[in-house]
């Protein structure tokens, strides 16, 4: 079996997507699970193996050896982040929330300020990263641009430098399962779905052991898959810039005339044209190229495949 029933009275569930994380699971467990502990409530730790390749399973199997109330669900292959954390809230209880990374870049010291929060009327309670210098220089201002573009075209706002960490209330959760979309931005969902948030600020330590698996591939496809699927503003601007273009084309166009009836000149043509031709061909091809972004997505969701696929054998890998 790779997962169990969760318990009925659970009034609060862990969820932890996990990639290769097999020498950062004890340390983590052995942290998480003293805070809470100390908590009023009832609880339990759903962690997704993600189609890890080294022995994260049998580390969770260890753990969850030693911890009854952990529950354990494994994915045939790595689907990444956005769908693993979509399946530990499928599998979760019926229960407020906390989605936390198991690097321990997540403080669980900070589990009891959301949960304080979360007993006021919050909904979604998110941290705030106030401090990102243990981020690469290109990732600290490309992080940056994203959240500036994005809060640019969409409707719906995300905070800069909130990530994943956060509790969610079961009206949001209840919210979030019913969005079944393949290319998931779940950033831009738990915006999307509404309620009252608030945020808590905090300063992300250094990560405990290894190294992240968010290389610059997938961070790029993050990125496309966030603005392609909260916004057609992408789509919408190649409107303007035909306009933009055909006022540039008539400008062009009297400048030419007005340079042959006034000055009786022919102007020089072959470079203006290279120019034009190269300038519009560029700017067509990226149209296309966004376009295809959004076809691609389309022809994503129209297969219907299902989000995730489970493992139901124990072997480890």
């Amino acid at each position: 079996m790779t997962s169990t029933p969760s318990r009925p009275d659970t009034e609060i569930s862990i969820v932890v997507p996990m990639h290769n994380e097999e020498e950062s699971i004890r340390e983590f467990f052995g942290r998480l699970v003293p805070i809470l502990n100390q908590l009023d409530l009832t609880w339990e730790i759903v962690c997704i193996d993600d189609g890890s390749t080294d022995r994260t399973w049998a580390r969770l199997r260890e753990g969850q050896s030693e911890h009854s109330s952990v529950q354990l669900i494994r994915l045939s292959r790595n689907f990444g982040k956005e769908i693993a954390l979509t399946a530990g809230l499928d599998h979760a209880s019926d229960s407020a929330i906390i989605l936390i990374d198991a690097d321990l870049q997540d403080p669980p010291e900070l589990i009891s300020e959301f949960v304080k929060h979360w007993r006021q009327g919050y909904q979604n309670v998110y941290g705030v990263r106030t401090d990102r210098s243990q981020d690469t220089l290109f990732k600290r201002y490309t992080a940056g641009w994203f959240y500036r573009v994005f809060n640019l075209v969409s409707i719906n706002r995300i905070p800069p430098h909130g990530g994943d960490f956060r509790l969610l209330g079961p009206d949001v959760v209840d919210a979030l399962r019913s969005c079944r979309e393949k290319n998931r931005f779940m950033k831009g969902l738990y915006s999307w779905v509404g309620f009252p948030s608030v945020a808590v600020p905090y300063e992300r330590p250094e990560r405990l052991v290894g190294k992240s698996s968010f290389n610059l591939r997938r961070l790029w496809r993050l990125a496309m898959d966030g603005l392609v699927s909260h916004s057609t503003a992408l789509l919408k601007i190649w409107t303007y810039i035909g306009i933009a273009a055909m006022f540039v084309a008539v400008g062009l166009g009297i400048w030419l005339l007005g340079e042959y009836l006034l000055v009786r000149r022919n102007p020089p043509g072959f470079y203006l044209t290279i120019m034009v031709v190269l300038g519009l061909s560029s700017l067509n091809f990226v149209m296309l190229g966004i376009v295809g972004e959004y076809i691609g997505r389309i022809y994503d969701e129209v297969k219907q495949r299902p989000l995730y696929i489970e493992r139901n054998d124990d072997l480890a890998e």
